[in-house]
């Protein structure tokens, strides 16, 4: 898989150099919406298209990941890198997805499909769990195949604005220059579960790597460690945003960075596990003080179901 390989070559040549001067992605990083009372109307809009369901997360591998003070992080969350339409390095957040082949990455659809040039995806796209400060501590893993929804890709249909992405097995830099395979991204770092058709009264964990700025200037976030934040999901009404189902958190993440941040139900510290029911696809400063208070996501329904089934089933394998 030659081209596969020039691809991982790409990001680990030179020490990693073009992990380490990627930028933050800076498409689509905020949007102007507000908070829709529990008791409007307006808040029945991100309803539920049928039973709630879930599919489990995959058995922890225990690995060593970092931690903070009062939450263990996820060694599944990571960044997602690729060179964007301006033919320079970018990256996202994302996370590993419990699937069949333990080889899933979900993230935002605008982390994967190129929506400024409408070239099928973005280029050189790989996932790197557990990135800290220009390390791959469990391999750099090159994208196969992604699957998104097609209003997303088709309409720019923000309430469907997220993708799953099959990933080959891991690979780190050998000391003679070439790759070796470090195995596949579920049986390394796990794998997230997944459900839908939730109410929005349960509270959500987001994982990230926000780098970008306040309205203020303020700049909480490096972007080169993985950050958490935990609050309320609500309902949403945007004034300049296609998506009249997207869902907000209680969250003070910038956009920069954040963008394909994994929300996670029912964490538990322990497994470091729990089931993603959201994927930041912006953010919004609600309250009108120049800093951002709010993440945003699309609404999981039975067809965010769908597509993650379609890319469950594919297999990938290895790349060396």
């Amino acid at each position: 898989m030659p081209a596969a390989q020039q691809v991982a070559a790409f990001w680990l040549g030179d020490g990693g150099a073009n992990l380490k001067n990627a930028t933050p992605y800076n498409v689509q990083t905020v949007v102007s919406g507000e908070r829709v009372p529990a008791a409007s109307t307006a808040s029945t809009a991100s309803v539920a298209d049928g039973v709630p369901g879930s599919v489990p997360a995959s058995d922890d591998p225990k690995t060593s990941g970092a931690s903070s003070l009062d939450v263990s992080l996820p060694a599944t969350t990571g960044k997602v890198f690729f060179v964007g339409a301006d033919g320079q390095p970018h990256w996202c957040s994302g996370t590993s997805v419990q699937s069949t082949y333990r080889n899933l990455v979900a993230t935002a659809g605008h982390c994967v499909y190129d929506t400024q040039s409408n070239a099928t995806t973005l280029d050189k796209w790989v996932f790197v769990p557990g990135y800290s400060e220009g390390t791959t501590p469990w391999g750099l893993y090159v994208g196969k195949q992604a699957f998104t929804h097609y209003d997303f890709d088709r309409y720019r249909d923000y309430n469907r604005d997220y993708a799953f992405v099959n990933v080959y097995n891991g690979v780190l830099s050998s000391p003679s220059g070439g790759l070796t395979d470090s195995g596949r991204l579920g049986d390394n770092v796990a794998g997230q579960g997944l459900t839908w058709n939730q109410k929005l009264s349960a509270s959500a964990h987001v994982f990230g790597y926000p780098a970008g700025p306040h309205l203020d200037g303020t700049r909480p976030y490096t972007g080169q460690t993985l950050e958490w934040s935990s609050g309320q999901r609500f309902a949403m009404r945007f004034a300049d945003f296609h998506a009249d189902q997207a869902i907000g958190v209680d969250s003070p993440f910038t956009g920069e960075g954040s963008l394909g941040s994994s929300w996670v139900l029912r964490y538990s510290n322990e497994s470091r596990l729990g089931y993603l029911n959201g994927i930041t696809i912006s953010v919004s400063d609600t309250d009108g003080d120049k800093r951002y208070d709010t993440s945003v996501s699309p609404y999981f329904d039975g067809e965010t179901y769908g597509v993650y089934s379609a890319a469950t089933k594919i297999w990938s394998g290895s790349i060396v």
